[in-house]
């Protein structure tokens, strides 16, 4: 009887741990996703470490599992042990990676959720065979990875690259991050919202559905939304699409000026509409590019692991403590590999 690699590696679990839900996988040496659990997150860092101890338990009732990833929103410092800032959870300057190693009687390493994406879609995804790889996850805001020749570079203290708040626009947009003009004030889900209020507000008369609802609730607009509406042949959704489009292309000419990558992924929930807004994107990258027209243009794909990618990339960099006996899983993390 044949087996694959992967029969022959410890499965390992990988836990996207977002501000509204927990999602715990069980993931295979092949990228396989074999069994899933989630919960809501809670507001307390008790809490919250309760609910991944008891996700990783009923996974293990079920699975051998040999180590755990975490994929994590938030500031990770440079040895992927403590959770510095996450704006969406209870966690600040906490040394999470021991705690939960400690009551799991498993590795735990950390990992910022951009970064295990771009590990997993290296590995097993849109990304294989890339050398230096930017991944835009594009959601509510924009997270970014960067891979150069197979390493994951989080700078000098664990937090590059923030690319989501590259200033665009001088005094645009106000952002949460407390500048104005950031990337994803003009580039996200919540932009192609607030782009769509701000065409209605012009000529209200283009759309009568999205006025409709932007007059009984501005709040209610989403980018979800406006897709679809877009998807319908809406005006004012397919204008700001548009307008996604091209600040897009042109993020990506900034991105390719700095790094000169071979390949970007973009990720998160607006990839899937791609179609929509891709080749736009695509031509006004070409034509904003420094040095347009004398240079190779790196190309440019969708995810192939959606929503899934930070767990698989997590669970792959824990599975890395194990391959490893001798190293300290943060050193593990640290390089990537």
């Amino acid at each position: 009887m044949t087996h694959r690699v992967a029969d022959a590696l410890p499965l390992t679990v990988g836990i996207d741990v977002g501000g509204t839900n927990i999602r715990a996988s069980v993931v295979d040496g092949d990228g396989e996703v074999l069994d899933t659990v989630q919960s809501p997150t809670p507001h307390s860092a008790r809490a919250l470490e309760d609910a991944l101890d008891r996700a990783v338990r009923e996974l293990r009732r079920r699975h051998p599992i040999g180590a755990v990833g975490l994929a994590v929103a938030g500031f990770i410092n440079d040895d992927r042990s403590t959770v510095r800032f996450a704006p969406h959870l209870p966690w600040q300057d906490a040394p999470v990676a021991a705690r939960l190693t400690e009551r799991m009687e498993l590795p735990v390493i950390l990992e910022h959720d951009a970064n295990a994406a771009v590990w997993a879609e290296y590995r097993f995804g849109a990304a294989a065979g890339g050398h230096n790889v930017v991944l835009v996850a594009i959601g509510t805001g924009v997270g970014a990875a960067l891979l150069i020749e197979g390493t994951l570079y989080r700078g000098s203290h664990g937090v590059a690259p923030e690319l989501g708040h590259l200033q665009v626009v001088p005094q645009g947009r106000g952002c949460p991050c407390g500048k104005r003009g950031c990337w994803e004030r003009y580039c996200s889900g919540t932009a192609l919202a607030d782009t769509a209020i701000e065409l209605l507000a012009t000529d209200p008369g283009r759309s009568t559905l999205l006025a409709r609802e932007v007059a009984r609730d501005p709040g209610s607009l989403t980018g979800r939304r406006v897709a679809g509406a877009a998807q319908d042949g809406d005006p004012v959704a397919l204008a700001a699409m548009a307008d996604f489009a091209r600040w897009l292309g042109l993020g990506l000419a900034f991105v390719s000026d700095i790094f000169d990558p071979d390949l970007v992924v973009i990720a998160g929930g607006v990839s899937s509409s791609a179609p929509l807004f891709l080749d736009e994107a695509r031509e006004e990258y070409a034509r904003a590019v420094t040095g347009a027209g004398h240079r190779p243009l790196a190309r440019i794909r969708t995810t192939q692991l959606g929503e899934a990618a930070g767990m698989i990339g997590a669970a792959e960099l824990a599975r890395a403590v194990l391959a490893e006996p001798g190293r300290r899983a943060s050193r593990v993390a640290r390089s990537g590999r």
